[in-house]
């Protein structure tokens, strides 16, 4: 994704998730509204509306970053609080975009926006350079497995467009994504408020000959698919749909892989073989099935299968742990209390779960580990889990489904923290 290198051709995927990042201010909601509205994607209800309230703010033109910014509480404060998702799509694919805050007190929405993005958009003011919370974003993009990333060096008209000052931005951003292993990091320039290579290319950056934000994101891989990790299918529910003389069914989502009528397959925890009698979609009767699609399988025996439990390739199974180790985004504001016993979701099963170490967290300003006896809300660090009963897990780099879980305060049902399984 070098912005030197030739552009490659449009992937054949059409959906590209991404999410959006940096410091307060770097313009993060008005790069996202200056996406959509150069490609075209307000309707014009919304376009309508943004002119009225543009006005109402003393604006002589658009504010953009009013796309974005919808909740009252963001527009009076002029941030970005909580995670705003927005959906466009261009002749060539569609897209889901996550905005995420800028404020380090929000590191925790920043996780939630980028736990499902196939493309990272980094911002950095093109006047202030590298800043912590570029540091911060970029760490949880390498910790949360995001494949690509872009650093958008913006506001260079605050800087005259000056190649020289971004070339030392850019240099210090490859650095940092060197260090923290990105492998597929672009760096580019542009201004979100004039509108210069984000969509179309300007005319005030000659020296500048890579591609523009949407090349990039048009020919950015899309939804990834698990490494390869054989065929994951967690049991959601257990029914017998013609009646109780009739054979059981497994629903579900298929997680990873693909699975056929005949295939074998063996069901985790227990580990009694099966194979597949029949694959249902709905109504439609199927003879194979994918990763991604929800679906209803019916086996050759009974067995005791109930939610939780997870079909798996018999030659490619996952780990059947009670302990291991993970990565830590502590969303309570409450700290880690390695005495309670929590509960673990993990796909569809829960566990209870007790944190028996703390390993060490992540410094930010640094990038190093420090030694930690605790995590407090929006801290990072590596911690060792045992579980009351066993599950079925793959690393979060092979796959982010059954690599990933959170744990649930048993007391108040909410989410402490998420995770990522090493």
């Amino acid at each position: 994704m070098s912005a030197r290198e030739p552009i490659p051709e449009p992937q054949a995927t059409t959906l590209l998730r991404f999410t959006t990042c940096g410091s307060v201010d770097d313009g993060k909601s008005t790069l996202i509204g200056r996406l959509l509205y150069d490609s075209k994607s307000l309707l014009a209800d919304a376009l309508n509306h943004l002119e009225r309230t543009s006005a109402n703010r003393g604006f002589d033109g658009l504010d953009l970053s009013l796309v974005t910014d919808g909740l009252q509480a963001e527009r009076e404060q002029g941030i970005t609080i909580d995670v705003a998702y927005r959906y466009f799509t261009t002749g060539h694919r569609k897209y889901i975009i996550a905005d995420a805050p800028g404020h380090e007190q929000y590191t925790r929405n920043m996780v939630t926006a980028a736990s499902t993005a196939d493309l990272a958009i980094i911002l950095v003011d093109a006047s202030k350079g590298v800043s912590p919370q570029t540091r911060r974003h970029t760490a949880i993009s390498a910790l949360l497995g995001i494949p690509q990333v872009v650093f958008a060096i913006n506001k260079m008209d605050l800087v005259d467009w000056s190649q020289a000052r971004y070339t030392a931005i850019s240099e210090a951003c490859g650095e940092l994504a060197a260090r923290l292993g990105i492998a597929e990091a672009a760096m580019l320039p542009l201004s979100a408020l004039h509108g210069d290579l984000v969509v179309e290319r300007g005319e005030r950056m000659p020296w500048y000959a890579g591609p523009t934000l949407m090349d990039l994101l048009e020919r950015a891989h899309g939804a990834h698919p698990s490494g390869n990790v054989g065929l994951r299918f967690p049991v959601q529910w257990v029914s017998r749909p013609d009646g109780p003389q009739g054979m059981r069914r497994y629903s579900g989502k298929i997680e990873a892989g693909e699975v056929a009528v005949g295939d074998e397959i063996q069901v985790l925890p227990a580990g009694h073989p099966a194979i597949v009698q029949g694959i249902n979609l709905g109504n439609q009767t199927l003879q194979r099935a994918e990763e991604g699609q929800s679906v209803m399988l019916a086996l050759d025996r009974e067995l005791d299968v109930s939610r939780g439990d997870m079909f798996v390739s018999p030659d490619q199974q996952p780990r059947v742990l009670r302990d291991f180790e993970a990565e830590l985004c502590w969303l309570a504001e409450s700290p880690l209390n390695i005495a309670r016993t929590y509960l673990l979701r993990h796909t569809t099963r829960e566990v209870r779960a007790k944190i028996i170490a703390i390993h060490h967290t992540l410094d930010i300003k640094t990038l190093e580990h420090t030694a930690a006896s605790e995590l407090h809300v929006n801290a990072l660090g590596r911690v060792s889990l045992r579980l009351a009963q066993p599950v079925a897990v793959d690393t979060y780099t092979h796959s982010r489904a059954t690599g990933a879980f959170i744990l649930i305060d048993a007391d108040t049902n909410a989410t402490v923290a998420a995770g990522m399984i090493r």
